[in-house]
């Protein structure tokens, strides 16, 4: 029998921030399997996006790195999967931060 999946503390607020900036975003996290936590829909693009908490207090990533079964899931897709552990890796991502941005200088 499977364990429940589990959430990254960082995984609601990024999927907030990225629904605050208009992308379509569906949680996947409880799939399992390797499969990543978030697909997203960004003009008129889908992107994976796999949510690792960030690096701990002493700068250590070895809680976010991918486990076996992710890793053997993002090598057989055959497109792109996205590791964030923000919510600015997110957005830019997907490209969402920098169309912001450029949004606002027009």
């Amino acid at each position: 029998m499977r364990r429940a999946a589990r959430i990254d503390p960082n995984h609601v607020e990024i999927v907030l921030a990225l629904r605050a900036a208009g992308v379509s975003v569906q949680t996947l996290a409880r799939e399992g399997n390797g499969v990543p936590d978030l697909l997203c829909g960004w003009r008129g693009e889908n992107h994976l996006l796999e949510v690792k908490p960030p690096p701990g207090p002493k700068g250590g990533e070895s809680r976010g790195q991918l486990n076996p079964r992710q890793r053997q899931w993002h090598q057989a897709w055959r497109g792109r999967v996205h590791v964030v552990r923000s919510i600015d890796d997110a957005l830019d991502a997907i490209g969402a931060r920098r169309n912001r941005a450029q949004e606002a200088r027009s």
